[in-house]
């Protein structure tokens, strides 16, 4: 009996049942919308806590420098604070939430403390750069009337108050805004990544984009693009996109003579796309809608335009790029069996089916997750059925039903558990944000700067997001953005669109932004290429990120006024990118003289069409660009093709 229970009793199966709670809970939750936000967030919040535990202590254990009897002490512990705090909020909600606001017990105080000092150990081992910056602030709230710039000073409050605001308050800190969209929205969504996952439907995916990509070995690298875009609608993660898609795709571009640096390069340039492809479009589209009190999808049809602007761009400049470095030849075609071919049309069907029920039917983002994670989930588990017993596909010998949905399961745990942490992490520093007033006065220098010079505020807010993310995540950069930005520039006229999506783009950039870049340092590693290379790369081929974040002022339309209005900026703003993108890497003439010459004047007229603030100018300048660069594709196909002829051709 008890070498049953051993078998049984192992990590792996603790992590199923605690996901499978969560899982359980969550879905109950997103029918039935019982209890509101904050109640879910105060009793699944813990256990999205212990998944996380249980996954960073299956990687590697917590603490490498301790033995395993420490380690297995110290989960159990972490395992115990979480369990003592869903049961005192299991008792207690009530009371805290609405009779002892302002006037908590010692118990209330204890269980607060306990999970600010466990979530503040969490991200030290999980976001150690997020972790350094609250812990700074904590100090900055004691004792900030020891500054000595007037404007950083403030009068300092209790370790007392830097407890509650981050935790027992619920209003702000671990329990506020941000944990709460961590369980609701965004977990809704992960479950399509989820189902997909379960069912091996991402790399069937990929495997159908290197399809479509064609027989030309210049098209090789086009199955990044196609990849990380398709993978991109459910994953909302730049360095999660190139881990996924990264791993096929980077061997398959070396394999056909793409050097490895530049194979690093497109991966990372397309999986940044994660970040912006609608219906996911990461974290920051969730947090824009509750932001703006509007409904999840009026982000999502406008993110569409920015989407179309940023993949067509990168994959122009890809194209430049690989017509200038591959050979003009033929390649092997690869076979797709017909059960990855099902797999794909099945999650592109979910998809059309979410944007339906959100778009046309009206149904409730909550909602409509959950109704297409049944219908992708469903047609997934039909599909398998079918071809698995049906069908005896040799293919599927290995695998079972209880695995396939044992793997969705424990997906959606981890990836819901690691964003709560993230978020309940940031909910922290903007609590405490908020305590010091820094808000406030960073508000305040920016409107007074805006009364001189508009222009200036829109570089200061630039440089600002920059420097914030160079070093933390893109929603960390997002919600500072969005907090410390939005406020002053709508104050001073600009739209809350414009305002919100300048500060999406300059997060998504700042994935990329020097010194540091996660999914440039995936893509590398994969590639086993230099990460600085392959993060300078990548910037020049992400141009499009860079002037979209500027173009939106100029081009307002683009994401204020969905229709026709968007798709003629939307037009405008990808002729003016791909005009840049080859000014940057396309050749009108061999000489090299001659072609700076003629690609200085396209890029200038390209930045006349993106930057002009009369529509007739740019719209002549658009016409001109579009017409230079299909004239400028022909001659680089061309120069190209006469240099390629001769060297000699790279092995299949």
């Amino acid at each position: 009996m008890m070498n049953r229970l051993r078998t049984h009793f192992t990590l792996d199966n603790v992590i199923l049942v605690f996901a499978a709670i969560q899982l359980v809970w969550l879905l109950w939750y997103y029918y039935t919308g019982f209890g509101g936000p904050q109640e879910l967030v105060a009793r699944v919040l813990s256990i999205a806590l212990i998944l996380q535990i249980l996954f960073m202590y299956k990687q590697d254990y917590l603490y490498k420098f301790l033995p395993a009897g420490v380690n297995h002490a110290l989960v159990l512990l972490y395992i115990g604070i979480c369990a003592y705090a869903f049961l005192h909020f299991h008792r207690e909600f009530e009371q805290i939430a609405i009779w002892r606001q302002g006037s908590y017990t010692k118990q209330d105080f204890v269980v607060g403390l306990l999970m600010f000092l466990l979530v503040m150990e969490l991200s030290r081992l999980a976001h150690p750069t997020l972790f350094w910056v609250n812990l700074a602030l904590v100090f900055y709230t004691l004792w900030g009337y020891l500054s000595p710039i007037d404007f950083f000073w403030h009068p300092g409050t209790t370790f007392y108050r830097v407890v509650t605001s981050s935790t027992i308050e619920l209003s702000t800190g671990i329990y506020g805004i941000y944990g709460q969209l961590a369980l609701t929205l965004v977990a809704a969504f992960l479950l399509l990544a989820a189902a997909a996952n379960g069912f091996g439907a991402q790399s069937a995916m990929i495997q159908v984009m290197r399809r479509l990509a064609g027989r030309s070995r210049q098209l090789v690298p086009q199955t990044a693009v196609l990849g990380s875009l398709s993978v991109g609608m459910v994953s909302g993660s730049g360095s999660a996109n190139a881990a996924v898609v990264g791993t096929i795709t980077i061997p398959l571009m070396k394999r056909y003579g793409v050097p490895g640096a530049f194979a690093a390069a497109a991966e990372t340039a397309a999986s940044m796309g994660g970040l912006i492809m609608p219906p996911m479009m990461g974290v920051g589209a969730f947090l824009m809608s509750d932001f703006l009190n509007v409904p999840y999808w009026d982000v999502v049809k406008r993110g569409f335009a920015l989407a179309f602007v940023y993949y067509a761009s990168i994959a122009f400049a890809i194209y430049l790029l690989c017509v200038r470095l591959l050979p003009r030849d033929t390649v092997q075609n690869p076979k797709v069996a017909a059960y990855d071919q099902i797999k794909t049309s099945i999650f592109f069907l979910a998809v059309l089916f979410l944007v339906y029920q959100m778009g046309v039917v009206g149904t409730g983002e909550l909602l409509a997750a959950l109704y297409t994670a049944g219908f992708m989930f469903a047609l997934l588990l039909i599909a398998f059925a079918i071809f698995k017993y049906l069908r005896k596909d040799p293919a599927l010998a290995e695998e079972t039903l209880f695995g396939n949905v044992r793997r969705a399961i424990e997906t959606h745990a981890d990836m819901t558990s690691y964003l709560t942490l993230l978020l309940a992490t940031l909910g922290i520093m903007i609590g405490l944000f908020t305590v010091t007033g820094f808000i406030n006065r960073m508000g305040a220098m920016i409107l007074d700067l805006g009364a001189q010079n508009m222009i200036g505020v829109v570089l200061m807010a630039y440089v600002f997001g920059w420097l914030a993310g160079a070093g933390l995540p893109p929603t960390a950069t997002y919600i500072i953005g969005a907090i410390v930005i939005v406020r002053p520039l709508q104050e001073l006229g600009v739209n809350p669109w414009i305002a919100h999506f300048f500060v999406f783009l300059l997060s998504v950039w700042g994935e990329l932004s020097p010194p540091t870049s996660l999914t440039a340092a995936v893509s590398a590693r994969i590639a086993e290429a230099s990460f600085m290379r392959t993060m300078f790369e990548a910037l020049k081929i992400c141009a499009p990120i860079t002037l979209m974040t500027f173009a939106i002022f100029t081009r307002p339309d683009i994401v204020v006024n969905p229709g026709w209005p968007q798709i003629v900026a939307t037009l405008m703003v990808f002729i003016g990118t791909s005009g840049i993108a080859f000014a940057l890497f396309g050749r009108f003439l061999e000489r090299v003289a001659g072609n700076v010459i003629l690609c200085g004047l396209l890029a200038a007229l390209s930045l006349v069409a993106l930057f002009h603030p009369d529509d007739r100018i740019a719209m002549v300048a658009a016409a001109l660009v579009l017409a230079a660069t299909l004239i400028g594709v022909w001659r680089h196909r061309r120069i190209a093709a006469a240099m390629s002829a001769l060297q000699p051709q790279p092995a299949q």
